[in-house]
């Protein structure tokens, strides 16, 4: 399954070049890379256009949102990196409280156009 997410950076070029250095290959610690693999996510990518951001996921059968959730909230390491992230993150405006990254919905498919 296909999940895309958004989320936005503060707009503040130090905070941004900062954000991209942490998500080069091997900026990622291990704990993190390791919690989206066990997790059933097969393939994630992360796109950016300004202080845009657009996470494209693949999972697989097994992935459920709520024990990865529960698995990261009971690990110090991955609970480190989110801490390291929020400096650098801004919530979307009409995400709920508890949302860091927006669900999208898709509204059109070129598949499904006759």
């Amino acid at each position: 399954m296909r999940h895309i997410l958004l989320l936005d950076l503060k707009d503040d070029p130090e905070a941004i070049a900062a954000y991209r250095h942490w998500h080069r290959p091997g900026g990622p610690p291990a704990a993190v890379n390791r919690s989206i693999r066990e997790a059933g996510i097969e393939s994630m990518e992360i796109w950016q256009a300004g202080d845009r951001l657009v996470m494209v996921m693949e999972t697989g059968p097994a992935f459920d949102p709520e024990a990865k959730r529960a698995r990261d909230a009971a690990d110090p390491d991955v609970q480190a990196w989110e801490t390291l992230m929020d400096g650098f993150q801004k919530r979307l405006a009409f995400a709920a409280e508890d949302v860091k990254w927006v669900p999208t919905e898709q509204i059109y498919s070129l598949e499904a156009q006759p």
